[in-house]
C-alpha cells in the first residue's frame, strides 16, 4: 500500500521474513495504525494479550506468546507509539496506553481477556484493571517496573545497562532497533509518565487472580524482602513466583519456564518445575495469597 501521511498512520508493510509463527496483521484504532500478531485458534479459545515494555515492540514477547498460541487466542500488539505502530499526535502516558489496549480489544471484538505484561506493560495492565475490571479475567505481571525503585532516570539507565549484560546476546538484536525507533525524546516523556503513575496503589487495589513473576538476577526489581512485603500487603489473589537465573526480559530469555508457569496458573494447578526443561532455570513459589488454592505436593528444590 502507499505511504499514509496522517500523524498516526504508517505504511502498512509486512516484513518480507515474518518474525513470528503468529499471523502478522494491521488494524486502525482511533485513527492510528496498529501492528499486531495473532494466533489462529478456534474463536471460543480464551483470549490472552501480551503487552510489551518501555521503548520496545511486542517482538521480544513472541517466544512466550508463541508457546501459548495453540491454547489461547493470543494477541501481541505494538502499542501506539511503539514498534511498527503509528504514533499519537501527543505523547502517550500509562492511562492512554491502557485505553489504547481496550480500544484494540474492541476492534478485535473481544470482551474479556487475560493480560500478560512485562516491565512497563505491567502498569498498563494495572490501569486497564482499574477502569475496566469487568474485562480482565486474570493478570500476569512479569518483571513489573516503573516504581520508586527505578527513579530517577539516571538510576533506571544504570539498571538497564546492568540488565543488558545479563540478557541473552540475541535480545540486543531485537531491542536495539526498537529503542532507536522509539527515540530519545519519547524515552524522556514516557519515563516521566511512568514515575508519575501510582503503580503500588493500583496493585494493592487489584481484585482478580494475579500472578507476579520475577527473576533473581533482575537489577530493575527491589530485593526479595520488599517484593514479599508488597505481595503480603494486598488482599488480592496473588501468587508470586521467582525464576532462577532470569533477569528482566523473562518473556524472551526464559520463555519455556514462563509459558509452563502461565499454564499452571491459568488451570489453578500447583506450581511445579517444568519437567520438559531439565537443566534449565527452576521456578518456585515464594508467596501465595490465602485466597488462592493451596499448593499440592512438594515444592521444587532450589539448586545450590
Amino acid at each position: 500500500m502507499g505511504t499514509k501521511t496522517a500523524p498516526g498512520l504508517r505504511p502498512r508493510r509486512l516484513p518480507k521474513h515474518p518474525a513470528s509463527s503468529l499471523a502478522e496483521r494491521w488494524t486502525t484504532v482511533d485513527d492510528i495504525d496498529v501492528f499486531y500478531r495473532e494466533s489462529t485458534v478456534p474463536p471460543d479459545a480464551p483470549a490472552m494479550m501480551h503487552l510489551h515494555g518501555f521503548g520496545l515492540s511486542g517482538r521480544y514477547l513472541l517466544p512466550t506468546a508463541e508457546r501459548l498460541g495453540d491454547e489461547f487466542h493470543t494477541l501481541v500488539p505494538d502499542l501506539p507509539g511503539f514498534g511498527r505502530s503509528g504514533k499519537a499526535a501527543n505523547a502517550l502516558d500509562v492511562p492512554d496506553l491502557a485505553h489504547a489496549a481496550v480500544r484494540f480489544l474492541d476492534d478485535r471484538g473481544i470482551d474479556a481477556v487475560t493480560l500478560v505484561g512485562n516491565s512497563m506493560g505491567c502498569p498498563v495492565i494495572l490501569e486497564f484493571a482499574h477502569h475496566h475490571p469487568e474485562r480482565i479475567e486474570r493478570a500476569i505481571l512479569v518483571s513489573p517496573a516503573g516504581g520508586i525503585y527505578n527513579q530517577p532516570l539516571r538510576r533506571a539507565v544504570g539498571q538497564l545497562t546492568r540488565d543488558g549484560r545479563r540478557e541473552p546476546p540475541r535480545m540486543m538484536r531485537v531491542a536495539v532497533p526498537d529503542y532507536l525507533r522509539f527515540g530519545v525524546p519519547s524515552t524522556f516523556k514516557m519515563f516521566q509518565a511512568l514515575t508519575q503513575y501510582p503503580s503500588l496503589e493500583r496493585l494493592l487495589a487489584l481484585r482478580i487472580p494475579t500472578l507476579v513473576v520475577i527473576g533473581d538476577r533482575d537489577p530493575l526489581m527491589p530485593g526479595p524482602a520488599r517484593v514479599q512485603e508488597v505481595a503480603a500487603a494486598t488482599d488480592n489473589h496473588v501468587l508470586l513466583v521467582k525464576i532462577e537465573g532470569a533477569a528482566h526480559a523473562i518473556n524472551f530469555s526464559h520463555s519455556g519456564e514462563l509459558a509452563h508457569l502461565i499454564r499452571l496458573f491459568m488451570a489453578d494447578l500447583p506450581i511445579v518445575d517444568d519437567p520438559d526443561s531439565p537443566g534449565h532455570a527452576r521456578l518456585y513459589e515464594i508467596h501465595r495469597s490465602p485466597h488462592l488454592p493451596p499448593t499440592i505436593g512438594p515444592e521444587p528444590q532450589r539448586r545450590s
